[in-house]
């Protein structure tokens, strides 16, 4: 086991790859797929290679499972360290694209977007905590840094380093690398690109990060919140849209009326977009005042308490900056549902309401109510509930609404039940064994 800090990189294979990875991901956004032989790359890409649906969370009952994924050749690159070749896809049923798979979901979103001229461009944030595992889930924290911290502190500075050395080759383009708030706890910035290559972008970085943690003895975690009394794991998602080559979110001095009925979108289906944003029970463990995770529905420029932030960036910088959702999310689904959000916000002209730049967590509650500033779902039952009364989100995730909702509905049942047996309360912040087990690997 190589000592933290220490960098340790495999030299990628010099012959080509005799295998291809193909890749999808379930309802929960967990990576799925199978190995070919490398000869076998254009049946991938022509006709597809069949698998059995049933055992995949979300995906088709036993009685009718059969699906086949079809390989997207903009999407090849090769693993250096493992000397394999990698290619996203989608997934098909009776030779026509299956109604569940997310991927399939973005691009029918995407397609949408188009009708109406624009082209969405998505950048993440998302941060994710070292462990060692100690045989139970005592968790070991390797490092006592802290935010930007430097040198002694911040003991897994050579991982990230190793980290961001391996994102190119699956065509990512590493930006800014940090540690974060809390202990062992870091970030990995890379550059923005279309929400179709930046949602493969999210789930290439997890396994890379994984990947590396497990070569050095560490676990990688992108659970939301995977210790009680430590800032939680967020993904803030930086959002813009363009117009013939040109952004649309510019305006004479700050944003445009393009970009505010779109944020107004946002922020009126907020309470829905939780469910695919948060999809988690450990999501709303995170979601609570005091570690800056957003949890009143509200906007500002520079005002990092609110749920919408407006970056200091303008020209072609222009863009929101959406704080609530976390790493444990469908990207592909989180990106439909947000986007056919905004866009109903353009369509309806959506006013977003008064921006606030106070610190909204400091507001008595009177003064937020004045506001008309209300409040994010405090569990995913709640969540859930929401979506149901939604009909823009729920029509955003298309076919795959249904397979979503009785998922995730037996999690939350499955979690009420757990509590139950311990005794706990529907709303107790602590993070649970349950949760651990359910979503450690996220």
């Amino acid at each position: 086991m190589n000592e933290i800090g220490a960098v340790g990189l495999r030299e990628p294979e010099t012959r080509p790859p005799r295998f291809i990875q193909l890749v999808f991901v379930d309802i929960n956004g967990v990576p799925k797929g199978m190995e070919v032989p490398a000869d076998r790359y254009g049946e991938v890409i022509e006709d597809g290679v069949s698998f059995d649906g049933s055992s995949i969370p979300g995906f088709q009952g036993i009685e009718d499972s059969d699906l086949v994924f079809k390989g997207d050749p903009s999407t090849y690159s090769e693993i250096p360290w493992e000397g394999i070749g990698r290619l996203y896809g989608y997934i098909y049923r009776n030779g026509k694209p299956y109604h569940a798979d997310p991927r399939g979901v973005l691009k029918r979103a995407l397609e949408n977007l188009e009708k109406e001229g624009f082209r969405a461009y998505i950048g993440p944030e998302p941060e994710f905590y070292l462990f060692r595992k100690n045989g139970s889930w005592e968790l070991q924290i390797p490092d006592s840094g802290g935010y930007f911290d430097l040198v002694t502190l911040d003991k897994a500075r050579g991982i990230r380093r190793e980290i961001a050395l391996h994102m190119p080759a699956l065509g990512l383009v590493p930006e800014v690398l940090h540690h974060e708030v809390g202990k062992a706890q870091h970030e990995i910035d890379f550059r923005y690109d279309e929400a179709l290559k930046t949602a493969d972008n999210i789930v290439s970085f997890k396994y890379i990060v994984k990947a590396i943690s497990e070569i050095h003895g560490l676990y990688a975690t992108f659970m939301p919140k995977p210790l009680y009394g430590f800032p939680g794991n967020g993904m803030h998602l930086h959002i813009s849209l363009w117009k013939d080559g040109e952004n649309a979110f510019i305006g004479e001095e700050e944003l445009s009326e393009t970009a505010l009925y779109f944020l107004g979108g946002i922020l009126a289906h907020a309470k829905a977009l939780t469910t695919v944003t948060n999809p988690t029970v450990n999501s709303y463990k995170r979601l609570v005042p005091g570690y800056e995770a957003p949890v009143y529905i509200s906007w500002g420029y520079r005002n990092r308490s609110a749920l919408i932030r407006v970056p200091a960036f303008w020209g072609n910088g222009a863009r929101i900056e959406y704080r609530c959702p976390d790493p444990s999310a469908n990207p592909y689904l989180a990106f439909a549902a947000i986007l056919m959000a905004g866009l109903d916000g353009i369509k309806r002209k959506i006013e977003p309401g008064a921006y606030v730049e106070e610190n909204v967590y400091e507001m008595g509650d009177s003064k937020r109510k004045s506001l008309g500033i209300d409040t994010l779902p405090e569990s995913l039952g709640e969540a859930l509930e929401e979506l149901k009364k939604d009909k823009v989100v729920r029509e955003a995730l298309g076919g795959a609404y249904r397979n979503f909702l009785t998922y995730k509905e037996r999690e939350w049942e499955g979690y009420l039940e757990y509590l139950g047996a311990k005794g706990l309360p529907e709303y107790t912040k602590k993070v649970t064994e349950w949760e651990l087990e359910r979503y450690f690997h996220v």
